[in-house]
């Protein structure tokens, strides 16, 4: 069998792309292990908690990479991340658009 071979430079680069990301990569972690959980916990089916985790964990990526946009830092991700996870993807939807809802409304 052959080994990989061991090139330093990969993984300092990827150490490096680890580190910067971090926040991010943790923030869909989260969510994917809380929705999963709580999807277990509420006698869920194991068809709902294949298809609602990864829903989480991929809408706390694309929430974290959105926090600069509005003031927020990075480092807070894993936050929105594992709130994500505890409401849901319909929890997070009907939060979304209360927000939105009431944002157009003052417009």
């Amino acid at each position: 069998m052959k080994r990989m071979p061991d090139r330093h430079e990969t993984w300092a680069w990827l150490a490096a792309w680890l580190e910067q990301h971090w926040p991010t990569i943790y923030a869909g972690l989260l969510a994917l292990v809380i929705a999963g959980l709580r999807v277990i916990y509420g006698g869920g089916t194991l068809r709902r908690m294949v298809i609602e985790a990864p829903l989480c964990g991929v809408l706390a990526l694309a929430v974290s990479h959105g926090l600069s946009l509005v003031g927020i830092p990075a480092s807070t991700a894993p936050f929105f991340g594992g709130v994500i996870g505890l409401l849901g993807v319909e929890g997070t939807r009907a939060a979304a658009k209360r927000l939105f809802t009431r944002k157009v409304d003052q417009l």
